[in-house]
Order: structure tokens, then sequence, then C-alpha cells
């Protein structure tokens, strides 16, 4: 739908050690972008999900809020030996936790953010990836709730003094995920418990229909679950994954993909056309089709429908990343982590590849809110050389690049890609620029590559190979060829002096047989 005011601008945060500043997002009108806020000293900082207001963390004991429309902080809080703090989806309330010793301690806040008051505290040992925040909202913050022991518990949004005004009962609970917009339905996962199998249950979030789960999933070997709703509320992935693999085949577990929707007509696995782990899943926006990235090294990807039907094939390759730009017109696949950073840049709507590049090392990846640019960084602590940014235009074509000594965080202020119009006008001008860095390696369209091929400055430094199991031989050498190595490359020294060992031993015999031969002459 196209945008009746005009389009927002583009912003990016970017956080060193020193603190963190605002730049103006592009296009850039001299090629660098200008700061729209002055570094500010801080320990972390994060923007709220709507992307109006920013929490900043500028010690040990006291919060700041900014408002995001003028970069001006509208309120402070003293909160000792705070260690760490969230903002509410539309960053109408602030939770806090602070380190504790006792229960009587209640050390979990909510703070109402417009007038600094306390509006609901509880006491939580510690926080970890299933419990913090402590209280969830869903986007539109219609619904909070939170998990506790066997249970989960609801409030009424608007007047927390109340407490929690009624309860889910669910023995075993061990995670939670509210869907995101409409915030109807929460999903629980229970984990395996004295041989029962673990189980993931979506239920209402409404009072009176939360009797029985509108739908349920059980499967054995599952430690932990990822879960993935879309937009609309309609699914959920679940990626179940288990510490070790019956199989033999992978030394990190293994890993399946189910689809779970809130009418019940569907509960079952994704079927994936290739043996292996899954890396990597996305909804689009549109939350009618999701992509996965799946299978041994070289990885495939997929994206299906809301029935599970693969609607296209995006190949295979050194991939474990996939992100959806969020007007669901552009993908990159990509391999981050220990793969070499190789990215494909397709046009789903036109099923068809724009170009390829490289981005070595990254640690962060994400589409710009207007879906035509890709930002990726390298930061620490995950890696302490060669921190930096470089943002891409859709095509693969290197638009920015900046190198830091010691770079913590950078990511785009959220927006609504509603708040966007269509830009097919806009990718009709990016069309004429040139790739500046790195070299096509997809199967693309000859004129894609051609409007996308890269100019390189200097050979890209060579990464060690990822360790590959003695079972993936086949799958080795196919990557290997993916990469670039030779089969001398892939072959090991011990190999080679064997080889050579083997061939002065022909020689020698073939030597002392013609010498023989001409004595008996």
């Amino acid at each position: 739908m196209a945008a009746t005011n005009p389009s927002p601008s583009l912003e990016i945060l970017v956080r060193g050690p020193e603190g963190f500043f605002l730049w103006n997002g592009p296009p850039f009108s001299n090629g660098q972008p200008t700061v729209k806020l002055e570094r500010v000293p801080c320990t972390n900082v994060k923007f709220s999900e709507d992307g109006s207001k920013l929490i900043v963390m500028k010690s040990d004991s006291v919060i700041s809020i900014y408002d995001c429309c003028t970069s001006k902080e509208i309120r402070s809080f003293e909160v000792p030996n705070v260690s760490a703090a969230t903002l509410s989806p539309r960053g109408t309330y602030l939770q806090t936790f602070q380190k504790s010793s006792t229960p009587q301690e209640k050390n979990v806040v909510l703070w109402k953010t417009e007038t600094g008051d306390t509006l609901y505290q509880l006491f939580q040992k510690n926080t970890t990836k299933n419990t913090w925040p402590a209280i969830r909202f869903s986007s539109d913050e219609t619904v909070a709730c939170r998990m506790a022991t066997n249970e989960i518990q609801f409030f009424e949004v608007g007047d927390f003094s109340k407490g929690f005004v009624h309860r889910l009962r669910i023995p075993g609970v061990a995670a939670i995920e509210l869907s995101k917009a409409p915030g109807t339905h929460v999903a629980a996962f229970v984990p395996e418990t004295k041989g029962a199998p673990a189980s993931v249950q979506i239920f209402s979030c409404g009072k009176d229909l939360q009797s029985q789960p509108v739908a349920r999933r059980s499967f054995f070997r599952c430690s932990t679950v990822q879960l993935n709703w879309n937009y609309g509320t309609t699914g959920l992935l679940v990626v179940a994954q288990s510490d070790v693999d019956k199989t033999n085949q992978s030394y990190f577990g293994e890993s399946k993909l189910y689809y779970i929707t809130t009418d019940g007509n569907h509960e079952g696995l994704v079927p994936l056309r290739k043996e292996g782990p899954v890396h990597d899943v996305q909804w689009s926006y549109s939350g009618s089709e999701f992509a996965v990235v799946y299978g041994f090294m070289p990885a495939k990807a997929t994206v299906f429908d809301k029935k599970c039907n693969p609607l296209f094939e995006l190949g295979v390759g050194p991939y474990n990343t996939i992100r959806w730009n969020p007007k669901g017109k552009f993908l990159c696949l990509a391999g981050f982590g220990n793969l070499p950073g190789d990215m494909a840049f397709w046009d789903y709507i036109e099923k068809k590849q724009l170009g390829t590049t490289k981005a070595e090392w990254s640690v962060t990846s994400e589409w710009s809110p207007d879906g035509q640019y890709f930002m990726t960084a390298t930061t620490a602590p995950r890696l302490q050389v060669d921190n930096g940014i470089k943002i891409f235009h859709y095509n693969g074509s290197l638009l920015f690049k900046k190198m830091f000594d010691k770079l913590y965080q950078v990511e785009w202020k959220p927006e609504s890609a509603d708040r966007f119009g269509e830009i097919t006008e806009l990718i009709k001008s990016v069309d004429s620029l040139k790739v500046e860095e790195g070299k096509p390696q997809g199967q693309g369209s000859k004129s894609a590559q051609a409007s996308a091929k890269p100019t390189p400055a200097k050979p890209a430094a060579q990464k060690p190979a990822a360790y590959r199991p003695p079972h993936a031989k086949h799958a080795a050498v196919v990557q290997a060829q993916l990469l670039g190595e030779s089969s001398a490359e892939t072959m090991s020294k011990n190999a080679l002096r064997n080889k050579k060992k083997r061939e002065k031993q022909r020689e020698k015999k073939t030597s002392d047989t013609s010498s023989a031969g001409s004595d008996g002459t």
C-alpha cells in the first residue's frame, strides 16, 4: 500500500567504546552519512520495537529515555545496580532488573516512561533468554503476560496495580512466545520429562478461551526450541533442537522444523528436501510465505507457502542466513559466522537473482525499513579486529563502507514498512549503479550479473575452512568447489608425501627392471 504521507528518513545507530551516535541514513548526499545526534556516553542502548523511543544505559544506576523524533532526552531513571533494562514495543513502559539476594526484595520493576511512576514490582532470581523480559507485551501493547512456575499470568494493561488478573496453568512450561500483531495467542514450550515427549501448545489470550489449547504438537529428542510467529498470528514455526544426534551424522545434535496453525488445520513437519540442520528461517512481512536455509553444506534454501508447499528454490551454496526485506520483494541469502561471507540477492517477485558479493566476518545483518538497503557489520566482542560497517543496494552493489578500531553495535532505527511507499521508481535509479566490490558467483541472469558486476579492489584474505566431519566427504568436495579450493589444496600433507613416495618407488622399480634386462642381454 502506497504511503499518503512523505516517507520517514532512515537512521542508523552506531555504538563504540565511548558511547553511541545517530547517523542520517542513505541516500547520502556526498557519499558519507551526516550525524543527527552527537556521541552520547553509555554502556548499552536499544530502540523500542516501533522506533519511537530509545533506552540508554549511561551507568550502572542511570537509565535515560530519548524521544526518537526530536533526539532529546525526555526522562531519566535512577535504578541502583541495574543489570538489565528494556522498553515495551511502543515505548510506553520501562522494565528494569536489579540483582537481589532475597525473595522479599522485589527486583523487577515496571515503570511508566511518561510519568516515571512505578506500576508493578516482582521478584525474579536471574535473567535468561527465556525469562527476560519478565513481562511480555504484544506489539500493539494490548496484551501483557508473564511466565511463572507451571503457569502463564496475564495482566490488565492500563491497570497493573491489580496484579495478574487470570492465569493459564501449564505444568512444566519452560518458554513462551506471545504473538506479534495481533497479540491474540501465546505459544508455550514444555520440555521432555520422565519419558513424556516435549510439546509446543498454542493458547488463546482471551480469558474465556483458555480452557484447551487451539493447537498442539509433541516430539521426542528436543532440548530447546525457537518459536517464530508470523504477522497476522495465523501460523507458528518451531525449530526443535536436540543436543544429541542419534543418527551420528552431526556433532552438534539435530534440528527439525515444524509448522503449527492457530486454526488447528496443520500440525506437522515442514517437508525439507535435504538432510541436515535447520540453519535459519524467516517469515515474509505479509506472513503468507516463509524461507528456510537447511541441510549439510552446501546448504539448500527454499520458500514455502502457508500450507508448506515449496514455492521457489534459491539453490545451494555455503549459506546459513536468510533475510527477507520488509516489503517482501527482495531476499538476501548469506553465509556468515564460520562461513566466508558469500551473499546472493534475489528478487522474489520476479524469481531471479540480482547479484552476488561478499561481506567477510559479518556478525550482524539487516535490511533497512524501506527495503532498499542491506547492512552488515563486524562487531566486538565477537570479533576484535576488522570492525566495520557495509551498506549494500538491494542488488548487492556496495554503497558505503567504514572501518572502526572497535565497534559494539550497529542497527537501523525501526519503522513500519507501511510508512514507506513502493520502491519501483527508486529501483530504476539504482539499477544504473555499479557494484564496487566482490565478484559475482551465482547463477543469475546475464543481464543481472552485468548490472551488478563488481570491481575488486584487492584480494580478500582467505579464511580457514570450517571443520567437516568424516561422514560428509561428498559434501566437503562440493563445498571445496564452491569455495574455490583446488584438489591439491584439499589434499592433506601426509597424502601428498605418500603420493610422492609411491611415484619415487615406481621410478626406481622401472629403473631396476631396465638395468636387469641390459645385464641379461
